[in-house]
């Protein structure tokens, strides 16, 4: 059995199908981590970092 054999049998159809599923389950695992509640204190934190005055992580590590 060679490997044309193989894959000529084959429905190739399933192929994106999978992937789609693949997607899908992946897309509704990252929507549900997002809304859980517990999270919104994470989130709070985060959204104001780019608000703060500090330096760069590379500006406060070189020595001087």
């Amino acid at each position: 059995m060679r490997l044309s054999d193989v894959m000529s049998a084959m429905d190739l159809a399933t192929f994106p199908q999978v992937a789609l599923v693949l997607f899908l389950g992946v897309f509704l695992v990252v929507v549900v981590r997002v809304y859980v509640r517990g999270r919104a204190a994470d989130f709070e934190n985060v959204s104001r970092l780019p608000f703060e005055d500090d330096a760069p992580a590379a500006e406060q590590s070189s020595p001087r």
